[in-house]
């Protein structure tokens, strides 16, 4: 799959800010907005017209050329095809980034909607001259290929690209069929995704007789009072369960063309195919989920169980999951100040990693702004290594959007660093995305509770953190389940919306624990997951880089490896030329082995046994 097809990588497990003028610092406008004119200068700039046009040419000739020769031709020119092959493809990458970015701005415009899709059209009936390449290159033999990178140094600097793409030949159909649904997918995955994102953008929650957006009504639920979350939950549910047959169908229709797809391209279980575009095996992400429901009772159904002592309740409802506790003094934190304490902690670490972020600060590459039809929540998109990535944030001054901060800038400088591998081979696998990101936001948290010397504070940002850890370890792990319940039921005939909050319902229960009472409008919760619709089976991938992450910063901690720095900096570098063995192997990590993922879970583990004896 092209990169510009699914190249953001986002956080959608913290609630997202209201939609009002908090500026953060005291002068209304303060908060950045990007400017995309890095990419394109706007959808009229004849730039676009013009690269799509040279695209499009240059894609002709190329399988007009190159269309069945590749096993005869030597290696020095298959290292120069695929030279040729990237330069186009990241011309398209450029224009699909600007496209999407545009839409994430404001999803509720009407024209960035139809210059997304028409870019999409336009982009893939491009790239649909390009097919054949990547199936051609899979069916060169092995010995064949073999020589060729034997003998061709400029192709052997392809081999980590190639071995990642034939990879997929055991799931190839012929090249006509790849081809139509190469075409389709506008009017097939596409289109729904699309349908998804619009509705989801023009919805509005009505909270206390207030029309809010989703966000809005979202972010709420971690009001301090208690009164002002349940409004809000009884506000989403409604407006959720008024559209639930839609996106019930949404959910359904999906789910089926995933079962279509697995069966045509031999894939044995609904969850694999994500895994092998991770370059992960079943076994491994097995391990993982295991390991974390093992440890549910450990983790989550303790840690909640005191939150609902420190609350006063003998129950909590799932409108008090991220509520504030009590006395939590946690004010507005002016963006500058977010700026420097995530600036220090990366400077702290490593002075070239703090060198690599300076530019998303320097320039508008940030867009933290608050306004309608904006996106939720964060992302960063890494757009083409000829321009630079953007970050969307939304930032409301918590101390949680200070953590958002130092998480989705780690995404940037990671995208930076391994940028320098070019288009294809940057691209890191979803699992080993997570990395940067969540090592970034440790460093920035450990320089917060480090500075901190009020014990109070340090409680409440000790379970700020263990919050925050169970929704990207705990939490991503029951949506990993749900989905799994949810695609393999689907196999057996289509799912009522009823039947789909059922099972979102049971594996709520089991990942919360006895503390929670969920009442019966949770069951609709579902429906606002973004990645359900658009990356099936992303979301252990958060999981398992907090996990992976936790284990490397306690090697990091422990100064048991020399020249640490240096060999993570490396790691970064390398983008995606290599697997998760060779890039933890030089921190004496393997996630393969049956107690990486406990030395993980250890960690948050360890943050609770604190808070209990705090």
């Amino acid at each position: 799959m092209p990169a510009y097809m699914e190249a953001m990588h986002d956080r959608q497990s913290r609630p997202a800010p209201a939609y009002a003028p908090l500026d953060a610092s005291g002068g209304e406008g303060s908060l950045p907005s990007w400017d995309l004119a890095d990419l394109y200068a706007g959808t009229e700039d004849p730039r676009i017209a013009a690269d799509l046009d040279r695209a499009e040419a240059e894609a002709r000739g190329f399988q007009e050329r190159l269309s069945g020769t590749l096993e005869a031709i030597s290696g020095d020119a298959l290292a120069q095809a695929l030279v040729e092959y990237e330069r186009i493809e990241e011309v398209l990458g450029r224009v699909m980034s600007f496209a999407q970015l545009l839409f994430a701005s404001d999803a509720q415009d009407p024209a960035s909607g139809r210059f997304q899709q028409t870019m999409s059209e336009r982009v893939t009936g491009i790239s649909s001259h390009l097919v054949f390449f990547t199936l051609e290159l899979n069916r060169i033999p092995e010995a064949t290929l073999e020589a060729k990178l034997a003998n061709s140094p400029a192709l052997a600097a392809w081999r980590p690209w190639l071995r990642d793409l034939r990879v997929w030949l055991p799931h190839q159909l012929p090249d006509e069929m790849e081809k139509l649904l190469h075409e389709k997918e506008v009017t097939g995955r596409a289109a729904w995704n699309r349908l998804f994102d619009e509705t989801m953008a023009n919805m509005t929650v009505t909270v206390d007789g207030e029309e809010l957006s989703v966000s809005a009504a979202l972010n709420k639920l971690s009001d301090t009072d208690r009164k002002v979350r349940e409004a809000a939950a009884k506000g989403v549910s409604a407006a959720f369960g008024e559209r639930v047959r839609l996106f019930g169908l949404i959910t359904n229709t999906l789910a089926k063309d995933k079962e279509v797809m697995d069966k045509w391209r031999r894939h044995p279980r609904p969850g694999s195919s994500r895994n092998r575009a991770n370059m992960v095996e079943d076994e491994v992400v097995d391990a993982l989920v295991t390991a974390v429901r093992e440890s549910f009772p450990r983790l989550s159904h303790r840690y909640y169980a005191m939150k609902a002592k420190w609350l006063g309740l003998p129950k909590l409802q799932h409108w008090d999951r991220n509520a504030p506790l009590p006395r939590d003094a946690d004010g507005t934190i002016p963006w500058p100040d977010a700026v420097r304490q995530v600036r220090e902690a990366y400077k702290a670490f490593s002075p070239r990693l703090e060198q690599v972020a300076a530019p998303f600060f320097d320039n508008a590459w940030i867009d933290a702004a608050l306004r309608p039809g904006k996106a939720s929540g964060a992302f960063a998109h890494p757009t083409v290594p000829s321009a630079h990535p953007y970050l969307l944030l939304n930032y409301h001054g918590k101390a949680r959007d200070v953590m958002t901060l130092a998480h989705e800038l780690g995404h940037g400088v990671h995208q930076r660093l391994a940028a320098e591998q070019g288009y294809l081979r940057s691209s890191t696998p979803l699992t080993l995305a997570e990395t940067a990101s969540v090592f970034g936001e440790m460093l920035t948290f450990r320089a917060m509770l480090d500075a901190e010397q009020d014990p109070a504070k340090r409680r409440l940002l000790l379970a700020s953190k263990v919050e925050d850890m169970l929704n990207t370890v705990v939490r991503q792990i029951a949506f990993y389940r749900f989905e799994t319940l949810l695609h393999e039921e689907r196999r057996q005939g289509e799912l009522s919306a009823e039947r789909i909050g059922e099972i979102w319902m049971e594996v709520q229960r089991e990942s919360l624990g006895p503390a929670f009472e969920f009442t019966p409008d949770y069951a609709v919760y579902w429906a606002y997951i973004p990645h359900f619709v658009h990356t099936p089976f992303y979301v252990y991938a958060y999981a398992f880089g907090d996990c992976l992450v936790n284990a490397l910063y306690g090697v990091f901690r422990e100064g048991t490896v020399p020249d640490f720095e240096a060999k993570y900096l490396a790691m970064l570098r390398a983008g995606g030329t290599l697997r998760h063995k060779e890039l933890l192997a030089p921190f004496g990590l393997d996630a393969s082995r049956p107690d990486f993922w406990k030395r993980g879970l250890d960690v948050i583990s360890g943050f609770i046994d604190e808070l209990e004896a705090a």
